[in-house]
Order: C-alpha cells, then structure tokens, then sequence
C-alpha cells in the first residue's frame, strides 16, 4: 500500500515539530526548528507570517528526507497554537501585520475596559437573569463572561481600530482573518481555501460553542465584520492536497486541529471525565464532557474538543498562563542553570525553608482571577539558599495547579483517579510527585513528550483508515511513569499546610498593579 507514512506537524509557540510515523506507530523521523518570536515593543509578541510558512514546509521537508521516504508516501496532520492570529489581503495575500500571538499584550488596556464596562456589566446581569429563569448553562457561562488577553477577541479589535489600511481593505470587501490553521491552510491551498478547524474557532473568543457559530454579540457590540471571518470545518474535513507548487507534488491533509485537544487526543482521553494536563508554557486543564457544554461562573470555560465522523466532543478547560515560562525565567535569572537538575535541587532540601514564589508574570487566572498580580518571592531570610527558592518555584506551580483542580472538583461531580499529563515541565519528577500527593490521586507520564503530535498522528491515522478503532491507539499509547501518592498520610498534611502558607503568600501579591 502507498502513503502509509504520516507527516504530523506541530506549530507551537515555541518550535515548530514535524515527525514521521509509519502504519506500525514507529517513528522513523523528527525535525524541529525554534519560532522566531518577534518583540517589536513591551509587551507585543508577534512572528512573521511568511517567515512561519517557510519554516513549517522546512521542517516539513527535513522530516521526509531524513526518512528516507519521497514526499510522495507521506499524509499530512496540523496542530497548531490557539489565539495567535494575522489578517491578509485577499487579492495578493499580503498580511496586514504579523501574527499577533496569545502572549501578546497590547490590547490589556482593552481588555480591562471591556472587563470593567457598563455595558459588560449589563450582558451578565442579564445572562445571570436568564439563568435563573431557564437554567440554561449558556446563560450561566454568560452571566460570568470576561475577555482575557490569551484570546484572539480585544487583540483583533485592536488591529481594526490602529492599522488604518484595514478599514478601507474591509470596505472593499479585501480581508481575510486567520489564526495559524487557516494561514497555513491558505497557503497549503494556493489560496483557494478559507478556513479553520473547529477547536481553533472555539478557542478564539468569539466563537459560541452552545449554539456552534461565530457569537452574534462580536459583530453588534464589538463591531467585528463577519465577513473578513473564515469558515469553520470539522477536524477531519476533506481539506484535499497541498498545492503542487509547494511540495512539487499534491499531498493529501488529513487532519487540522488545536495544540490542546491533539494532545487530549493523543493522551487517549476519550471517555466522559478523562482529564489531561499539559505542563508547556502555560498549565492548561481539560476535561472530556463528551456531548455536554458546561457553563461555569468560576473561570473554566467551555471548549469544542474535536469533531470526528460528525460526532462533537466537548471540553471543561481551565489555565494558568505561566508554568513553563516562570522556568524559562528562572534560567534567564540565573536561579536555575539546567532545568533537568530543578527537580533534583529541589528534592536537596526537605522544605523551602519558608520561603514561597507566586507565578504570576500574566496575572492570577481562575478561580482568583486578578490581572494585576505580582509575581515574586517572599519569606527569603538569611539561611535561604538557591535549592530552597527552586524548589518554590517548583511548589508554586503545583499549587497553582490545585486552585483550578479544587475549582473543577467544586463544579463537578467526578470521581477523579488519575490524570494524564504532557508538557515539557511534565519531565520534571518532582513536580508530578508533588502533584500526585497533593492531589491524592495517581499521575500520569507518557514515554514520549510529544503528546501533540501523537495525537494528530492518531487522528490521521484514523481519517486514512491506517488504523480502526481508539482501542487500537490506546495500545500504541506507553506510559513512561506512574506517580502514586504517597500512603503517609503526613506527607498530605503537610502538602497541605504548605499550600495555606502559599494561599496566605498569594494574597500579599493581589492587586499589587492597582496600589498607588
């Protein structure tokens, strides 16, 4: 049989990944190269649309050749980072300005506004209404809607109010928008296709997952022409060949979908209350909900998870913004030289020596839900030393991590045994033991970090009929570790006497950006 071979691309924030697998689930190939992040001013994380493109056919090509395989055998899969997003001209396909990315900060003023508005407060006190009078989870999740800066939403509207070319350009009916997926397709398709998946819609801001449309409220309040907006397909659309010109021959795609829900995916999260948690940049928790939207009023959202063989599966989605990049800090200030040797400088010292670290470099997330945190360390006294600090830093990741656990567990009734995780912070042991014991349950660790890509890769596979059935992919699924929770009932205690003194910490931190 010919085209057997996958090509699973991963575009993150970061590094862009492509690795190729053959029918058996073996990797024969693996090509990455680091995302040029542009950063124009304080605060404005942006990268160079064609620039991106160059790169994804570079790693693209590079993966197939060290193969050994012709381009002509291989089946392409995309996941892409959600939120990051540009806008382009549709007679010559030249970008307005560059990607914007979910790190991206320049519509923060923006976004406190919307936040703080009348007329914001109005929509939840009505939704809130509705709620009561309906019980509809729609109204729920309404009654507590906020714009964060992660979504594509106030950024969008911040390029429709200062880049002047856009006003006349959508006049005239000559813009396209896109985040990464409907670039990339765009350009795989000579630019005869405008479209995204479904999860890279609904991680957007304006796109309503209840009724499963671009949200009416972003045209009428926000003033967001729907018109410059793209059409939303399934995950396994027929998204036909990559244009001859690109590769020198048509290559098939098979699957398009967002970082998170491949990597739910590719942990197998396939039943109603599989939970997975990526440990990458950002700490994102997902929770399959299968058919049921759930409405929060805490700060967890709902999410399309994917849509396959017209099936919908939906997702409870929870995030902290800096797990990743709070070590990636910690290298750059010189408090952690390697970031293999945190866990083990961590485990040096029986404690922190009461010393504790708040991350919250992009504010404080659900259920806190303050933007103008500080982040910063408290209780250094003399005899502190440089383990002592890892290891808080290490600490505060965990319990930042609890805060939005306890917040699901409040919200829901699941009975939780054991979570998946992913993420380049998940290869950290004691991070997952720490989160084993605080938690109470059993941690999961895969034999491959590339969760993502596993999952595009499953999802491929699948489409091209390569492989059945999901019990097929949950045995191609190993595991590397399993982190049990310790049976010493002190060690929980004092996991959790731990956390109150952290509580207490992040408390001194609130509200610090709004202090005169």
């Amino acid at each position: 049989m010919t085209n057997q071979y996958i090509a699973s691309v991963d575009v993150g924030t970061t590094s862009i990944r492509c690795q190729i697998t053959n029918s058996q689930g073996q990797i024969l190939s693996s090509a990455c190269i680091k995302v040029n992040l542009l950063y124009p001013q304080p605060g404005y994380v942006e990268i160079n649309p064609d620039e991106l493109w160059s790169d994804v056919c570079s790693v693209i090509k590079s993966s197939v050749a060290d193969a050994n395989i012709s381009i002509k055998e291989i089946l392409l899969g995309i996941s892409t980072q959600r939120g990051t997003f540009t806008t382009w001209r549709k007679d010559n396909s030249q970008p307005f300005h560059n990607f914007i990315t979910w790190k991206d900060l320049r519509s923060d003023t923006l976004v406190k506004q919307w936040n703080q508005s009348f007329l914001m407060k109005t929509f939840r006190i009505g939704c809130y209404a509705l709620y009561l009078v309906t019980r509809n989870k729609r109204f729920l999740a309404g009654s507590s809607l906020k714009i964060a800066n992660t979504q594509s939403t106030m950024r969008l509207v911040w390029v429709l109010k200062n880049i002047p070319q856009l006003k006349q350009a959508i006049e005239n009916k000559n813009v396209m928008f896109g985040t990464v997926d409907t670039w990339l397709l765009y350009k795989f398709s000579g630019g005869r296709k405008h479209i995204t998946d479904i999860t890279n819609a609904s991680a957007t801001g304006f796109y309503d997952p209840f009724v499963l449309s671009w949200a009416i409220w972003a045209k009428r309040v926000l003033n967001i022409p729907i018109s410059i907006l793209p059409e939303v397909v399934d995950n396994d659309y027929s998204f036909g060949y990559t244009d001859k010109s690109v590769f020198g021959y048509p290559v098939p795609i098979k699957c398009v979908i967002s970082d998170q829900s491949a990597s739910m995916f590719g942990s197998c999260c396939f039943n109603y209350g599989d939970i997975k948690v990526t440990l990458g940049t950002g700490t994102f928790l997902d929770v399959n909900t299968k058919q049921m939207v759930h409405g929060s009023a805490s700060g967890l959202y709902p999410l399309v998870g994917w849509k396959l063989n017209n099936e919908l599966t939906y997702f409870i989605e929870g995030a902290c913004n800096d797990t990743g990049s709070i070590i990636q800090w910690a290298l750059s200030a010189g408090i952690i030289e390697n970031p293999y040797e945190s866990s083990d400088l961590a485990n040096s010292v029986e404690n922190t020596d009461g010393v504790y670290f708040v991350p919250a470099f992009s504010g404080l997330g659900p259920p806190i839900m303050d933007d103008n945190a500080a982040s910063g360390f408290i209780g250094l006294k003399a005899t502190s030393r440089k383990q002592h600090m890892i290891r808080a830093i290490l600490e505060s990741i965990v319990f930042r991590f609890t805060l939005l656990y306890n917040l699901l567990q409040k919200e829901t009734n699941l009975k939780i045994k054991g979570i998946c995780i992913d993420g380049g912070v998940a290869n950290n042991d004691f991070v997952c033991q720490l989160l084993a014991n605080i938690l109470g349950i059993e941690v999961y660790r895969p034999s491959t970090t590339e969760v993502t890509i596993l999952g595009v890769t499953f999802i491929t596979g699948l489409k091209a009929g390569i492989w059945k059935t999901r019990n097929e992919l949950k045995k191609m699924r190993a595991l590397n570790s399993i982190f049990k929770p310790s049976s010493d009932m002190s060690v929980y205690e004092n996991c959790m006497n731990e956390f109150s003194m952290w509580l207490k910490a992040v408390d001194r931190f609130k509200l610090w950006y709004n202090l005169k």
